[in-house]
């Protein structure tokens, strides 16, 4: 398990970097962002996404299913200055009204539609939050990429390291994690996300499905974030590979899309 899944504040601030240096550049291609621009964050977690946004005086909603990730953003939010214009909510986004939450100029998800069940479900669902000219960014690992298990979060080193172990069938996946002394929430917690993990095309396909327009959309080798976490210039997938049906999941590190309703 890497220092930055057990110090929370470590991890708010390398996604408040990220999303200022790439994220938001990303979206205002499409976009522009000032004070006016409503933003909801849905898996917000600490909300560390969510920090360069306020600190362009955006108003902003984070939404998130853990209680204690919610309580942690607004000690951090708090202590710096920057709580005046967030609300912070711990709920279900299905147990969310519209008309009471209002519609949002950008909605973000960075590693968060890979957790969810039914994807295809809730893609319909979240149309709700977004004005007619919003757009909605999503920034997500694909399911057969090196770690997109998220094995990384294992206690064991070697499985930390381990690329592509996740691919394995259920069972021996399951075995695997029980002999190298991985915790029964840590099993659960992986095994979900076994569950949930997503392609490339079914993410594809499932945009279609609800009839988004992709506006743009990014396939990179090297994830952003990696910048802040292990010192890595990001590159993008090589187009004669990003143009490869299921073989771009095996070398793509993370999916980075902007979408909006098609008119």
């Amino acid at each position: 398990m890497q220092k930055r899944h057990q110090d929370r504040r470590l991890y708010f601030e390398e996604q408040a970097i990220t999303t200022k240096k790439y994220v938001i550049p990303y979206i205002e291609n499409h976009l522009h962002i000032d004070e006016n621009t409503k933003v909801l964050e849905i898996g917000c977690g600490e909300g560390g996404n969510l920090k360069p946004f306020l600190e362009m005086g955006c108003p902003c909603v984070g939404i998130d299913l853990n209680q204690k990730q919610i309580e942690n953003a607004r000690t951090y939010f708090k202590d710096l200055n920057l709580d005046q214009n967030l609300d912070l909510i711990y709920q279900d986004i299905y147990d969310t009204n519209p008309e009471t939450l209002g519609a949002f100029d950008v909605i973000i998800m960075r590693d968060v539609i890979e957790h969810i069940h039914n994807q295809e479900k809730f893609m319909g669902f979240v149309k709700q939050f977004l004005k007619p000219k919003g757009k909605f960014f999503l920034g997500f690992p694909p399911w057969y990429m090196p770690f997109g298990g998220h094995q990384q979060i294992c206690r064991s080193k070697f499985l930390s390291k381990l690329p592509y172990f996740h691919l394995l069938p259920y069972f021996l996946y399951k075995k695997i994690l029980k002999f190298f002394g991985e915790g029964d929430n840590i099993i659960k917690e992986l095994l979900n996300i076994k569950e949930t993990g997503i392609s490339i095309e079914r993410f594809n396909s499932v945009l279609k499905q609800h009839n988004y327009h992709i506006n743009q959309r990014d396939y990179y080798f090297i994830n952003p974030n990696y910048e802040v976490k292990f010192g890595l210039t990001p590159r993008k997938t090589l187009s004669i590979i990003a143009a490869i049906p299921f073989l771009r999941n095996f070398v793509t590190t993370c999916c980075y899309y902007v979408i909006s309703e098609c008119s």
